[in-house]
């Protein structure tokens, strides 16, 4: 049963799923007690064994996805008489762990600076499996990369092509290189998420194109693969990626007869579910879609079907990703609406914006669920908060939670694999969450938690004080 609150939106029902199996990981469900079990461990053990806030990574659930990714899009192009290349988009979440597992599923990894890249190669994987990109690389990363032998370096700029020119030329090689390119097609995405607009920072714009791909063709150390767009985050229709690939196929063809253009990259961007009822994008049917479009474009064009590389990183890893968090003080507060008294509750966990900056900094909507035991209580209208000394430190903008939820208890919110231990941070001097990866009741640490010891570690003044001592 809801308890009625005029502040509550229309989404929130009281027939709403439980675990909605399009925003949680396939392997989520509740033990006879009431409790969450993710890839068949218990959350309760997970936090008295490793803290919160915690991130819980289903392992299965990243596996199936990135291979799924990639038969999608491999068969897609086939059925076009082409190869696919199949990049996996690091800055959503690197570990180690993760690099092996986009690996042992025939992904290459995308990463875009020198600690990625660095993260990418101790981890084992080649420098052929791996794309670099960056809109400000340092001559350090570029010599880093080159010398790695990465299989695509994305040039960002006219003024990046003599660089990484030269980094080749000392290291010996020939270096082959995409062209990004600033379509200007608006995905409709939130402004900050939108990489294509023609008042941005990314890539060059299509007016230009064709010079840049001249000088990149007058160094011997370079071999131009083709163009890359990237038209923003979180889009889960295909009509913006067709529209790119259009005008980049019209460049292409023009660019044809200085010499070949073996392929196109679209980039990535492939949105998913944060909450009920929420669009994400069907794999299986932005891969065709994609692919008809190019080969429509191509056909426009006359010219042949390029090979094509796509770059998911959210859709594949942030899905399987949930955040524990425990509850601390627990607040309601007396709002107006329409001259009318309602009741905010306020639940205050022991995290917030350190872990998940997306609701500050996007606006973007999470659910959530008690975690650790079964409540028959009514279910009422709480909005998550975290402990951070900002107003704008929202977890979840609003959910419903049993009312007697209180001080102790364990609250999940999911969809929090990609984009939040990468974004987090120390603000408040608050330690980083651990990353967990489960399944089939086992568990396994990916980042480790850290400990107060680690903050003031890294502070130089107190080294000098200890020294003088």
């Amino acid at each position: 049963m809801i308890q009625p609150n005029p502040l509550a939106s229309a989404r929130l029902r009281e027939d709403q799923v439980d675990l909605d199996p399009a925003v949680w990981p396939a392997g989520t469900a509740r033990g006879t007690d009431g409790a969450l079990r993710i890839g068949g461990s218990d959350v309760r053990d997970l936090a008295a064994d490793h803290g919160t806030p915690l991130y819980v990574v289903d392992e299965r659930a990243v596996r199936d996805r990135a291979a799924a990714a990639r038969s999608a899009i491999e068969r897609a192009a086939a059925a076009a008489g082409v190869d696919a290349h199949i990049y996996y988009a690091g800055k959503a979440f690197l570990s180690s762990d993760v690099v092996r597992w986009m690996l042992d599923a025939g992904l290459r990894i995308d990463v875009c600076s020198g600690g990625e890249l660095a993260l990418a190669l101790a981890s084992g994987a080649p420098g052929a499996s791996l794309g670099f990109h960056g809109n400000d690389k340092s001559d350090p990363e570029i010599a880093a990369a080159v010398e790695a032998g990465v299989a695509g370096f994305v040039v960002d700029s006219a003024s990046e092509v003599g660089r990484v020119a030269a980094a080749a030329a000392r290291a010996a090689r020939v270096q082959p290189v995409r062209l990004r390119v600033n379509s200007g097609v608006h995905a409709s995405t939130h402004e900050y998420l939108a990489t294509a607009r023609e008042d941005q920072k990314f890539g060059v714009a299509l007016v230009d194109v064709p010079a840049v791909v001249a000088a990149i063709r007058a160094e011997p150390s370079l071999r131009f693969l083709g163009l890359h767009s990237h038209i923003g985050s979180q889009i889960v229709g295909t009509g913006g990626f067709a529209e790119a690939a259009r005008r980049l196929l019209a460049l292409h063809r023009d660019l044809l007869d200085g010499g070949p253009v073996p392929e196109l990259n679209l980039g990535g961007g492939w949105g998913i579910a944060y909450v009920s009822g929420q669009e994400a994008a069907d794999v299986d049917a932005v891969a065709v879609e994609l692919v008809a479009a190019v080969v429509a474009a191509a056909a426009e064009f006359g010219v042949p079907v390029p090979d094509l590389a796509v770059e998911p990183g959210r859709w594949i890893v942030g899905p399987a990703g949930v955040t524990v968090y425990s509850v601390g003080t627990i607040k309601d507060v007396e709002v107006q609406t329409d001259g009318t008294a309602a009741v905010r509750r306020y639940v205050s966990v022991d995290g917030g914006m350190s872990d998940n900056i997306r609701a500050a900094l996007y606006g973007a909507d999470y659910m959530v669920r008690l975690a650790s035991r079964a409540s028959t209580a009514p279910l009422e209208l709480v909005r998550v908060v975290g402990k951070h000394c900002e107003s704008g430190d929202v977890v979840v903008r609003e959910d419903l939670l049993p009312a007697d939820v209180g001080a102790g208890d364990l609250v999940a919110v999911p969809a929090t694999g990609a984009y939040h231990h990468s974004l987090a941070s120390n603000y408040n001097l608050l330690t980083r969450p651990a990353v967990v990866a489960v399944g089939a009741g086992e568990v396994r640490i990916l980042i480790r938690r850290e400990t107060i010891d680690d903050l003031l570690a890294r502070d130089a003044g107190l080294a000098r004080v200890g020294s003088t001592s």
